[in-house]
């Protein structure tokens, strides 16, 4: 069977509709419907009934699910060791969410190299369901994300625990709310709590969804934000930056994700060197 049929189906599974499957996929949703109708050809058995929310599994469909997975995840392990570049023992993939490579998984990849020169490295920069998926599938052997979401067969670990502060370019006006407040998508849980502490602020005029975007954008234009306390220390230290009076903190957690199933000699290392760099002090990263 083609592989990319088993991999359509489970997109489709885990999107909830062949629309958002075949934005997923970056593919037609003419070209999902007919990978589907192919592999419902070879099973002889229809897998989806589609409705207006989207599309729900047969029993059969709901069935082939884990013989998808499986297939899936037997493919993505022989490609990924057939692919192990001449001088090398072995590969590693790694993957993060767009915020955490600068700098956690920059230094990461450093060490990596330092330590094992042996290891070929693979690095993957996606949204955390992506990062997910990848990992359900054996696509990827570890992913680093703020807020993993629970899934079978995939181990998550907390790894660092920072906290988001509330900064301004304004020494003189060093108080919330502020016309110049840039609002941070640092997701569901933040925003909530924000919300809360304030109500005011939902309707920012400026709304960044990259930390460090943020960040770059208040010290060229100036005004404010929440940011994590690593990236802000070295400006607050300059005297660029200084933190709100009396604004509240929030946690923003950093987890560790990886296959229970991929459980090796090279995954320990490979995690005993994330714990390593993630203790490091701010300024001994790259």
């Amino acid at each position: 069977m083609d592989i990319e049929l088993a991999r359509t189906f489970l997109e489709i599974v885990s999107a909830g509709s062949f629309v958002r499957a075949a934005e997923r996929l970056h593919v037609t949703q003419t070209a999902v419907s007919a990978r589907i109708q192919a592999l419902e050809a070879q099973l002889a058995r229809p897998l989806f009934v589609r409705n207006k929310s989207g599309a729900r599994l047969t029993p059969a469909g709901r069935e082939f699910v884990q013989y998808a997975t499986q297939l899936v995840q037997i493919w993505e392990r022989a490609r990924h060791q057939v692919a192990v570049p001449p001088g090398r023992d072995t590969v590693l993939s790694l993957g993060g969410e767009f915020s955490l490579w600068n700098s956690l998984l920059l230094n990461w990849l450093v060490w990596l190299r330092r330590d094992r020169a042996t290891v070929a490295l693979r690095s993957h920069v996606e949204a955390p369901d992506r990062l997910m998926d990848r990992l359900q599938s054996s696509a990827l052997d570890i992913a680093v994300l703020y807020a993993p979401y629970h899934r079978p067969d995939v181990e998550i670990a907390p790894l660092l625990n920072e906290e988001l502060i509330a900064v301004t370019t304004n020494l003189n006006d060093r108080a919330l709310p502020d016309s110049n407040y840039v609002y941070v998508d640092w997701g569901p849980d933040f925003a909530n709590h924000h919300d809360t502490a304030f109500p005011g602020l939902k309707e920012s005029s400026t709304f960044v969804d990259l930390g460090p975007l943020g960040l770059r954008y208040i010290l060229e234009a100036g005004g404010s934000g929440y940011f994590r306390t690593r990236a802000v220390q070295r400006f607050i230290e300059e005297g660029r930056l200084f933190p709100v009076q009396d604004a509240p903190t929030f946690s923003y957690s950093v987890y560790a994700a990886y296959s229970r199933k991929a459980a090796s000699e090279t995954i320990e290392w490979a995690l005993d060197g994330l714990k390593q760099v993630a203790q490091q002090p701010f300024d001994k990263w790259v």
